[in-house]
Order: C-alpha cells, then structure tokens, then sequence
C-alpha cells in the first residue's frame, strides 16, 4: 500500500510520556501525519493494521491507550437512519501548532549549539600555560608540556583532550610522586654509602 510522505509530529508530552507505550506513540504520529495532510485523519482501523502490519487488536488497544490519557479523541459518524458506521474521525486534543514547533525547534538548535561549544576543544597558548602553572605554584615546564601534547595533537589515545587544565593537574601530581620516590630513593642510598663506610672502618 502507498505510505503517507507527510511529515509527523510527536510533541515532548508525547516522546516522554510514561503511560504510553512506543507504538501508541508511533501511531499518535501517524495520526498527526494525516492530519496535516487532509486536515482531519479519517483512517479506519484497518488501514492502520495494513500499515503497521499487526492485528486490529493491537491498532485498538494503542487508539485506547491515547484517548484513555487524553491524547485523541474518536467519533463514529453513522450512516442515516442506521447503526451501521459510515467513517471514524479522529482529532488531536492538543494539536501541535506551527508556532509550537518553531519554539520547540529554536530550543533544540540552541541547546545543541551549546553543548558543541563545551564540547568543541581549544588548544591552549603558552602564556595560558604559563599562567596557570604559576596560579598552581607547580614545577610543570609548559613549553615542555605544550610541545608533548602538539606532537599528539592534542589526544589522549584516541579521543581529543577535553581540559588541557585537567592534564596540566595530571603531570602535577606525576611530578610530586616523582619528586617524592627521588627523595627516598636517595634517602635509602645514603643509608647504603653510610653502612658502606661502616663495615670499611670495621674491616680496618
């Protein structure tokens, strides 16, 4: 059968509802589709059932699910003078406005743009570098640190440095650990040339 090429819309209230189930939302944007398409979505159960190819059950207990929780609302129009249904129209309680999803658009772009600026990396100057090592009071060289970290421009493994700061942390703590092995490292080899001298004096 030939599938409706408007476009849908699932609204926040939608996408992150608990009560609904994935495929009553997938539905609810279908309906919206053909609302946008003919004004009014008039599709019968059946027509629903060979789009999704699943059984009419499943197409009812999803039409339930949306109207139970005040999503849809569904009136059968009758034909004259009998009980016999002639069509179903199905209407949105809140249907997504234009306006809306220009707001809604205008958000997600500036929250997307936003999170490529914290993610986007810049690479630090050496006066940056400098600065911050001497706000630290650290033994950090930066021109040493700058020029191991352009030669990997600028990665950690595979993934691009995120906080050059965080990395200038790290070879601050590398240094202290280091500065304090070398400090008992000499400190055991003068216990070593003093107990050298002593049996050398008692051999004499």
């Amino acid at each position: 059968m030939t599938k409706p090429n408007y476009y849908a819309v699932i609204p926040a209230e939608i996408r992150y509802s608990k009560k609904l189930t994935p495929n009553a939302k997938l539905l609810y944007a279908e309906i919206t589709a053909l609302c946008n398409m003919n004004g009014k979505c008039t599709a019968s159960t059946q027509y629903f059932c060979r789009l999704y190819e699943v059984s009419r059950v499943s197409i009812q207990k999803w039409l339930k699910i949306l109207e139970d929780n005040n999503h849809i609302k569904r009136v059968n129009i009758y034909k004259r003078g009998s009980k016999e249904i002639e069509t179903r129209v199905i209407t949105l309680v809140n249907m997504p406005s234009k306006e809306k999803l220009t707001d809604n658009t205008t958000i997600n772009n500036t929250n997307l743009t936003d999170n490529n600026k914290k993610a986007r990396f810049k690479k630090p100057k050496l006066e940056e570098i400098k600065n911050y090592c001497q706000e630290r009071n650290n033994n950090v060289d930066p021109e040493a640190f700058i020029n191991f970290y352009e030669s990997k421009g600028w990665q950690i493994g595979k993934e691009t440095m995120k906080s050059w700061k965080a990395c200038v942390r790290t070879w601050e703590t590398r240094d202290k650990e280091n500065s304090s092995m070398s400090k008992i490292h000499a400190h055991l080899q003068k216990n070593i040339n003093v107990k050298e001298k002593l049996k050398k004096q008692f051999k004499k």
